[in-house]
């Protein structure tokens, strides 16, 4: 491996996307918590989107008067080329990832420089590792996606619940998603894209297949359970067919201490039954009217990109996620919990985990990564200190 991103760059972090829905989050918490001397800077297409930005992060930090700003277009390899020689690490908000977000990959595999982004989108991630995998590998590019609510609380949940258990046992974990938050127009855009793409999903999860090494000596499943009432944590439980099971999976066929024989299993929590039968009906009413192309643009043009829930709505909302681990003859209870999981706590997310790989003492790693891979305890540590609560619940 060589940590071509080891070498002198003027800058440490760049967040691409800063003038978009999350982007302007993300560049407040970091123009409020990045540490003195962080060199960081805004890239985005728009020039004076940009400068309007700095202006506004100016007038509540004095210190960004100075930001950098890179005028850089998703579409542009060049220019995303030069992004990737100017940092050492690129964290991205740009979607639908699948759309604009390879060019930018491929940029940073090549140049040895540590990419985040806040995809939920399986396909994305499939045909990136079998197009990229191999060449950040061979730079010491860490790729990694999936640094917001997809998929952090669910990876590095059940990471801390793993540590809970006996070691070099068979174990189960269960996680149970429970949130009252609202999404943006980006966001909603981004699952309409995927929803809109089932061949082309499963296309690449084959090729991806064909790609990765197989386990050896060790077993990992990532079953997609049904839907049923679960006593242990009081609820209805229903299957979530989001990219959270394969990051786990992924994460525990990386590191030895999920044990021999791992499962995990990923379910929303519901309280009544009425929700638990309604809930899948209208998912899948949805999944269907995307697979038609006028009514899926039409859909998506009821949510306008780059916009959301204004900061009312965003205080009022909140996730927990209750995780289930058992093995050894162990039972262990934890929970992650925050508050509003699509905007706030996921702009928390993606800077935290562009700062720990900017900043902390990590295990040496390279090519397409978890968080849980990449940063595992330093990560948690950040998170921690940044208000999203880790706990043990019980243990029996």
């Amino acid at each position: 491996m060589n940590r071509q991103n080891e070498a002198p760059r003027p800058l440490d972090v760049v967040l691409f996307g800063a003038t978009g829905f999350v982007g302007v989050l993300t560049a407040e918490y970091l123009a409020a918590h990045a540490p003195e001397g962080l060199r960081w800077g805004l890239a985005g297409r728009s020039r004076a989107k940009l400068e309007r930005l700095r202006d506004r992060l100016t007038a509540l930090h004095p210190s960004c008067a100075e930001l950098p700003l890179l005028e850089t277009d998703a579409d542009d390899a060049d220019a995303l080329r030069e992004l990737a020689h100017s940092a050492r690490v690129v964290a991205t908000t740009v979607g639908p990832y699948v759309l604009y977000g390879e060019k930018l990959v491929a940029a940073c595999a090549e140049a040895g420089t540590d990419y985040l982004d806040l995809t939920g989108e399986a396909e994305f991630i499939d045909r990136t590792y079998v197009r990229h995998d191999a060449r950040a590998r061979e730079t010491g590019a860490r790729i990694v996606h999936a640094c917001g609510f997809d998929s952090v609380p669910h990876d590095l949940g059940a990471y801390f619940t793993v540590k809970q258990l006996p070691e070099g046992v068979p174990l189960t974990v269960d996680g149970f998603v429970r949130s009252n938050a609202v999404f943006s127009g980006g966001t909603f855009a981004s699952a309409l894209t995927a929803m809109g793409r089932g061949p082309q999903m499963l296309l690449a999860a084959r090729e991806r297949r064909l790609h990765e090494p197989r386990q050896v000596g060790r077993r990992v499943r990532t079953p997609a359970g049904s839907p049923h009432f679960n006593g242990a944590v009081g609820t209805w439980a229903l299957p979530l067919p989001t990219v959270d099971p394969a990051i786990v999976g992924r994460s525990a066929r990386a590191l030895e201490r999920y044990g021999p024989d791992f499962r995990y299993r990923h379910f929303a929590s519901v309280k009544t039954l009425p929700m638990a039968l309604g809930g899948p009906a209208a998912v899948g009413t949805l999944v269907a009217a995307a697979q038609v192309k006028p009514v899926r643009e039409w859909l998506m043009g009821r949510y306008e990109a780059g916009q959301g829930p204004d900061a009312e709505r965003r205080g009022r909302s909140w996730f927990t996620v209750r995780f289930v681990g058992e093995g050894g003859g162990r039972q262990v209870f934890t929970e992650v919990s925050g508050g509003d999981p699509g905007y706030g706590e996921t702009a928390k997310m993606l800077a935290e985990s562009a700062l720990c790989l900017a900043l902390d003492k990590l295990p040496e790693t390279s090519g397409q990564v978890t968080t849980a891979t990449a940063m595992g305890d330093a990560l948690l540590e950040r998170l921690t200190a940044a208000g999203i609560r880790f706990r043990v619940a019980a243990v029996r």
